[in-house]
C-alpha cells in the first residue's frame, strides 16, 4: 500500500538513514539517527501510516549502529512466512484520475493510470512479496519517464509496482465485426450508443455491459446471458448521476468513491431513467462508480449509466483471459475491449450495502479479498472450502482467517476449477501448509468431494454452526451466543434439511435449542426452484386443504405431501418465505437463489401492524417456532383480497416476533444475552432491522455480520474458525459429532 515509500520520504524527513525492505513475515525498517528523532518516527510511523495500510503489531530491537549511508528501500526478500500479506486491488485515486482527463499530461486519456495508492494488485500478483517481477506488469519494462518516476522519492509513483504509460504499459484494443473508430474507448461508445453489447475486460475479469436506459438493449443482454430476472448492476459515471436515481446518504457516498469501490445496495427513486429490465420488481439498485481509468473513460464519453454484469454465463464462472472471453462470452457480446495485461486472479465486484449505519458486505470480493480477519486465539493452518452456492474458501493462517475470492455455485465443473485453482493460489502466496480442510457436513455437496482430494485430516462442519461462528470471527468474539441461523438449506446431523435454527453456539460446538416446525419439502430441489410446492406444503400442515393455485401438479405434490413420497423434512426460513410469497401471489418459480424472498421483502410496506399474524413458540429444547397460525391467517387475507403489501410487511413483523420470543425463552434458561443474527435470510435487510430492534429493545446484545456476509460467502470463514479452534483446543468435544476424520 505504499508503505515502503512512505516510510522513506518519512525517515528523510526526520534525518534518519537506514533502510526499509519487505520480508515474507512483514516490513523491516532500520533507522538510525538521534534519539529524539527516531522516537517521533516511530510516533508518526503509527499515528499517520498510507491509506489503507494497517499496522498490525510493531516490535521494537535497539541495535548497534554501523554508519549508514543515507536511506534506501532494498530488494524484497523472498521465502515463505506464517503472516505473507497480500494487498487487495484499489480503485484508481483522483490524483491518477485527474492526470488521465487533462489536456497535454503525458497520462491524458491512458486506461492504465495508477500510483502507489491506487490499482490492482492481488489480481495481477504471481509470488510475494510484491514487487513488479513477480505480478503480470513484469513483462512490461518501463520507458525512461516512467523509470525516472519509479525511482524518484519526490514522486507519487516512487516504487509503483503498477507504473507504466501509454509508450510502455499495457495497450487496449477491440476485436468487432463493424466498422474501426479513432480509438478503442471512442468505438466501443459508438457501439453502446447503438444498443449493442459490450465485453470490457477489466481488474479481476470481464463486465458485460449496455446501455441501462435502453430496454431493447437490457432485454437483449438477459436474453443472451440467460439471466431473466436477477437484478443487473448499473454504473454511474458519477455520484451526481447516481444521485438521479437513488437517495444516497453519507456512509454509502463515501463507499462508493472509496478506493474500495463496491456495487452498493441502494433504494430506488420513481421515476427512474433506468430500463424497467434493470431491477425487476425490486425497489433497490445495484450501483456502483467507475473504479479504474478505463471505466471513468467510457462512463464519461457514454454519459449516461451503463449495465455492468459479470462476464459470464448463467451458473458459469467470470471469464478473466482474452480467449476464454471470446470463447464464452461469444454469442452474448457483439463487440470485445481487450487489453495485453493478464489477471493472474479472477475477482468479481464486491457487493455491500448501509444496514444501520455500518457498511455490511454481501459479497466478498475485489477491494477486499484476500485481507485477513483476526481470529482471536492462534491455531494449526488449514483450508476452508466453503459453501457449495456462493462460493468462497477461506484459509486459517495461525491467528487469522483469510477469506479467498467469491467463486460462485459449485455445480459446474468449470466453477470446481476455479475453486481448486482459488485454493491453490491462497495457499502458494501465503506460504501455508494445512494441516486441516474443512468442509461441509453434507457428504453429497461438491465442496466435501473437493475436501477429500487434499488428502489432508478433514473436519465436517456443520452448515449453521459455521454461520454463527462466522459471525462470531465477524464481531471478534469466540464466546457462547445464541445463534439465529435462517436460510434456505443446510444439512442437519439428523439427516433432514434444516434451516430455520436457533442454536447455542460457540467455536467449539453447539446445541440445536429452536427451530422453525418441519414440513415435508416436496420433491427435493424442486421445491427451491417452485416456492408454490412449498405452500402447498405449509397449507396443508396449517389445516388448510383448498387448492393453491390451478397448477396441473397440484394433485401429485399434495398426495406427495400427504403421504411422505420423495420428501424429506425441512425446518428451513428460506423455504417458509418462498410458501409466503407464493401465497401472496409474488412467485411461483424462481430463477435465482432467494428470488421469492427478496421480492416479497420488495413488496413489504407497513410493518408496524401485525395484527392477527402470530408465530407461536412451545416445547422445550428444541424450540418449536409455529408457522401454522400465520400461514392461515395470510391464506384467509389473501381469499379476502387484502393489501399484498401489507400483508408482506406483517408477515415480516410476525417472524420478527417469533426470534424474539425464542432468544427470550433460550435467555430465561441459559442467561446468554448475545444474540448473532446470521445465514442468508437476514440479507433482508427488513428482517433484519425489525429482529435487531426488538432484540435490543428487550435488552439483547444483537451481533450482526459486516466484513464477512452472512449468507453462505461467508460459511468458509466460519468452517475455517471451527476447524482452527478444535485443532488446537483438543480438549473441547462439543459439537464433535459434527464429523472428523
Amino acid at each position: 500500500m505504499g508503505f515502503r515509500p512512505f516510510t522513506f520520504r518519512l525517515a528523510l524527513a526526520h534525518g534518519l538513514k537506514g533502510a526499509v525492505w519487505n520480508e515474507p513475515w512483514g516490513v523491516v525498517v532500520d533507522v538510525e539517527g538521534e534519539e529524539a528523532a527516531i522516537a517521533a518516527f516511530e510516533s508518526e510511523l503509527q499515528r499517520s501510516p498510507p491509506p489503507e495500510t494497517t499496522i498490525e503489531g510493531l516490535q521494537v530491537e535497539r541495535l548497534p549502529p554501523i554508519d549508514h549511508q543515507g536511506f534506501a528501500i532494498r530488494e524484497s526478500a523472498e521465502g515463505h512466512g506464517a503472516s505473507r500479506r497480500v494487498p487487495p486491488d484499489l480503485a484508481a485515486c483522483p490524483e491518477c484520475l485527474s492526470e488521465v482527463d487533462t489536456p497535454g499530461d503525458r497520462r491524458r486519456g491512458y486506461p492504465f493510470t495508477s500510483c502507489v495508492r491506487c490499482g490492482p494488485r492481488y489480481s495481477i500478483v504471481r509470488g510475494l512479496p510484491y514487487d513488479r517481477e513477480r505480478t503480470t506488469m513484469a513483462g512490461f519494462a518501463f520507458c525512461a519517464a516512467c523509470a525516472h518516476e519509479y525511482e524518484d522519492p519526490g514522486s507519487r509513483r516512487f516504487h509503483a509496482q503498477t507504473n507504466a504509460c501509454s509508450d510502455c504499459g499495457p495497450r487496449l484494443c477491440v476485436v468487432s465485426d463493424g466498422p474501426r473508430g479513432t480509438s478503442a474507448v471512442e468505438e466501443v461508445v459508438s457501439a453502446l450508443r447503438k444498443g449493442s453489447v459490450v465485453a470490457i475486460k477489466g481488474i479481476g475479469g470481464f463486465h458485460v455491459a449496455c446501455d441501462a436506459t435502453n430496454e431493447e438493449a437490457v432485454g437483449r443482454l438477459r436474453e443472451r446471458k440467460q439471466r431473466p430476472d436477477k437484478p443487473l448492476a448499473v454504473m454511474f459515471p458519477d455520484l451526481e448521476a447516481l444521485g438521479r436515481e437513488s437517495d444516497v446518504d453519507a456512509t454509502a457516498a463515501a463507499l462508493l468513491t472509496g478506493s474500495r469501490r463496491p456495487i452498493v445496495l441502494l433504494p430506488r427513486r420513481k421515476p427512474t431513467a433506468l430500463a424497467p429490465q434493470v431491477a425487476p420488481r425490486l425497489r433497490q439498485l445495484g450501483a456502483f462508480l467507475p473504479y479504474t481509468p478505463l471505466h471513468h473513460l467510457v462512463l464519461r464519453a457514454f454519459g449516461r449509466p451503463l449495465v455492468m454484469t459479470s462476464g459470464n454465463r448463467s451458473d458459469e464462472p467470470l471469464a478473466s483471459s482474452n480467449d476464454e472471453a471470446r470463447s464464452r462470452l461469444r454469442g452474448i457480446a457483439d463487440l470485445f475491449l481487450l487489453h495485453d495485461r493478464d489477471i493472474a486472479a479472477p475477482l468479481d465486484d464486491s457487493v455491500a450495502r448501509v444496514l444501520r449505519g455500518r457498511i455490511q458486505l454481501l459479497r466478498r470480493a475485489r477491494g477486499y479479498v484476500p485481507e485477513p480477519l483476526p481470529l482471536g486465539f492462534t491455531g494449526p493452518p488449514g483450508l476452508a472450502v466453503g459453501a457449495d452456492l456462493k462460493n468462497a474458501p477461506c484459509l486459517a493462517t495461525g491467528d487469522s482467517a483469510v477469506p479467498g475470492p467469491h467463486v460462485g455455485d459449485l455445480e459446474s465443473y468449470e466453477a470446481q476449477e476455479v475453486h481448486t485453482d482459488a485454493c491453490a493460489r491462497l495457499l502458494a502466496l501465503l506460504g501455508v501448509e494445512p494441516a486441516w480442510i474443512a468442509h461441509d457436513l453434507h457428504p453429497g455437496y461438491h465442496g466435501t468431494g473437493l475436501a477429500q482430494a487434499y488428502g489432508r485430516p478433514r473436519i465436517a462442519v456443520q452448515h449453521h454452526h459455521a454461520h454463527v461462528a462466522s459471525c462470531l470471527v465477524d464481531n471478534a468474539r469466540t464466546d457462547r451466543v445464541i445463534g439465529v441461523a435462517w436460510d434456505g438449506t443446510g444439512y442437519g446431523p439428523d439427516g433432514t434439511v434444516w434451516g430455520g435454527e436457533v442454536l447455542v453456539a460457540d467455536l467449539s460446538g453447539f446445541e440445536r435449542v429452536g427451530r422453525i416446525r418441519p414440513v415435508p419439502l416436496p420433491g427435493g430441489d424442486a421445491a427451491v426452484r417452485e416456492p408454490w410446492r412449498m405452500a402447498v406444503s405449509h397449507l396443508l400442515a396449517a389445516g388448510v386443504e383448498a387448492k393453491h393455485g390451478a397448477h396441473p401438479a397440484y394433485a401429485s405434490v399434495a398426495a406427495m405431501v400427504r403421504e411422505g413420497v420423495n420428501t424429506v423434512p425441512t425446518s428451513s426460513a428460506g423455504r417458509l418465505f418462498d410458501a409466503l410469497a407464493s401465497l401472496l401471489g409474488v412467485r411461483d418459480r424462481v430463477s435465482y437463489d432467494g428470488q421469492a424472498a427478496v421480492e416479497l421483502e420488495a413488496l413489504a410496506e407497513r410493518t408496524d401492524d401485525a395484527s392477527g399474524y402470530h408465530v407461536p413458540v412451545t416445547g422445550e429444547r428444541p424450540l418449536e417456532l409455529d408457522p401454522r397460525p400465520l400461514v392461515r391467517a395470510v391464506a384467509e387475507d389473501v381469499a379476502r383480497e387484502a393489501d399484498p403489501g401489507l400483508l408482506a410487511g406483517r408477515i415480516h413483523a410476525a417472524l420478527a416476533d417469533a426470534i424474539l420470543e425464542a432468544c427470550r425463552r433460550v435467555r430465561q434458561t441459559t442467561g446468554l444475552r448475545s444474540v448473532a443474527l446470521t445465514g442468508g435470510c437476514f440479507e433482508s435487510k427488513l428482517l433484519t432491522v425489525l429482529a435487531a430492534e426488538r432484540l435490543e429493545a428487550a435488552d439483547f446484545e444483537v451481533l450482526l455480520h459486516g466484513r464477512v456476509p452472512p449468507g453462505d460467502g461467508g460459511l468458509g470463514v466460519g468452517q475455517a474458525a471451527v476447524a482452527a479452534w478444535r485443532t488446537s483446543h483438543p480438549e473441547s468435544d462439543s459439537g464433535r459429532t459434527e464429523g472428523a476424520e
